[in-house]
C-alpha cells in the first residue's frame, strides 16, 4: 500500500540556578480559565498540580512569578503542555473540513492482491489516508516482498477472515470486528483465508 500522496514562546525573566522564573504575562487569567473550564475549585486544581492552594491563588491573581518547576506541575495537573499555559486555542483557525463518501463511490485502485477504494478523496492535505480494501490474495507468494511505507497504520476487518503477516511477529488470523495497529515501516501483508474475498478498512497516517 503506497501512501500518496503550538508554538508558543515562553519568556524567561531570569535564570537563578535550578529556579528559573517566568514572567506572568496573562498566565494568571489563563490558569483561571483552564481551571474553571474543568469546573475545579482552587483546592481541586491545586491538589491535581501538587501545589499549595495559596500558591495557585497567587499565580491566578498575578501576585507571584512561578518557577518553571511550578509551571510544569501546573501543566501536568491540567493535562496540557507548558506552552499551552500561555497560548489559548486558536478557535478562529478551525476550518471544519468534512468529506462524505457514499458506499461504492470511493476512488477505485486495483492491484493483483487488493482492490482498494480510496475514501475522502475530495480532501487535500489530509493527515490520514482511509480506504476500504477487498483482499484478493490467498498466499504470501502472490506478493513481491513486504509492503512498507512511512507512518502508522490501523486495520479493521469488515468481512471474512484474514491472516496478517508482519516482519517481526508471528502471523495472526483475524475475523470480523478484529483490528490491528502497527508501524507502517515494518514489513506487512494481508491475505484472505476465507472462501470469499475478505474486506478490511485501512487507515494510514501520512508522515
Amino acid at each position: 500500500m503506497s501512501t500518496q500522496d503550538p508554538k508558543s514562546l515562553i519568556r524567561i525573566a531570569r535564570d537563578s540556578g535550578d529556579h528559573t522564573e517566568v514572567e506572568p504575562l496573562d498566565l494568571g487569567a489563563r490558569v483561571r480559565e483552564l481551571r474553571k473550564a474543568r469546573k475545579w475549585t482552587l483546592e481541586q486544581a491545586a491538589s491535581q498540580a501538587g501545589l499549595a492552594r495559596s500558591t495557585l491563588s497567587k499565580i491566578e491573581n498575578g501576585q507571584m512569578s512561578p518557577t518553571y518547576d511550578a509551571l510544569k506541575k501546573l501543566a501536568v495537573g491540567l493535562e496540557i503542555s507548558v506552552p499551552q499555559l500561555f497560548t489559548p486555542p486558536q478557535r478562529d483557525q478551525v476550518i471544519g473540513r468534512m468529506a462524505i463518501t457514499r458506499m461504492g463511490e470511493g476512488a477505485a485502485h486495483a492491484t493483483t492482491t487488493y482492490e482498494h477504494e480510496l475514501l475522502a478523496e475530495t480532501l487535500t492535505k489530509k493527515h490520514m489516508l482511509p480506504y476500504r480494501a477487498r483482499v484478493r490474495a490467498r498466499s504470501m507468494d502472490e506478493f513481491d516482498g513486504w509492503v512498507r511505507h512511512d507512518g502508522e497504520e490501523f486495520m479493521y476487518v469488515l468481512t471474512g477472515v484474514v491472516r496478517l503477516y508482519t516482519e517481526f511477529y508471528e502471523p495472526v488470523e483475524m475475523r470480523r470486528g478484529d483490528s490491528a495497529y502497527y508501524d507502517g515501516s515494518m514489513g506487512h501483508n494481508v491475505i484472505s483465508v476465507s472462501d470469499e474475498d475478505a474486506t478490511i478498512l485501512w487507515v494510514t497516517s501520512l508522515a
